[in-house]
C-alpha cells in the first residue's frame, strides 16, 4: 500500500496535503483498493463550507457506496472537475490527478502521520 510520508490522514481514510492555509485532499491508496472501481464521485460544491468529520460526498464504485467524509473545517476553493468526468482517476492515481477538492482551512482537527495510518489500516 503507498502511504506517503509528506501527507496528513485522517482514519476515515482520507489524505490532505496543505499548502498554506489550503489543503488539497484526496482517498487513499488503501481507500480505492477496499473499493474497488470508482464509477461515480458526488463532491461539495465550491464555496460549499463544510465541516471536519461530517459527509460532504461520495465515492461509487461497482462494489457500494462509501461517503466521503471532510478532513477538515472550510471553505470549499475548487473541486477537481475532471473525477466528475472521469471517476476512475481515483483509483488510477489517488495522491495525483485523483484529487478530490481543495478546501480553505478554518479548522483543523489532529490528523495522522503515515506510520501512525499504516497502522490502522494494518488491522
Amino acid at each position: 500500500m503507498d502511504i506517503p510520508e509528506h501527507l496528513k490522514y485522517t482514519e476515515e481514510h482520507e489524505w490532505l496535503a496543505l499548502d498554506g492555509d489550503v489543503a488539497t485532499v484526496g482517498v487513499t491508496d488503501f481507500a480505492q483498493s477496499s473499493l474497488g472501481d470508482i464509477v461515480f464521485v458526488e463532491l461539495p460544491d465550491q464555496g460549499d463550507e463544510i465541516s471536519a468529520g461530517e459527509p460532504c460526498g461520495e465515492l461509487e464504485s461497482t462494489k457500494s457506496v462509501s461517503e466521503l467524509y471532510a478532513p477538515a473545517t472550510g471553505e470549499v476553493v475548487a473541486v477537481n472537475e475532471d473525477i466528475r468526468d472521469t471517476p476512475e482517476l481515483v483509483n488510477s492515481d489517488p495522491y495525483g490527478d485523483g484529487w478530490l477538492f481543495r478546501v480553505r482551512v478554518g479548522e483543523l482537527p489532529e490528523l495522522l502521520d503515515a506510520a501512525d495510518y499504516a497502522e490502522i489500516i494494518k488491522e
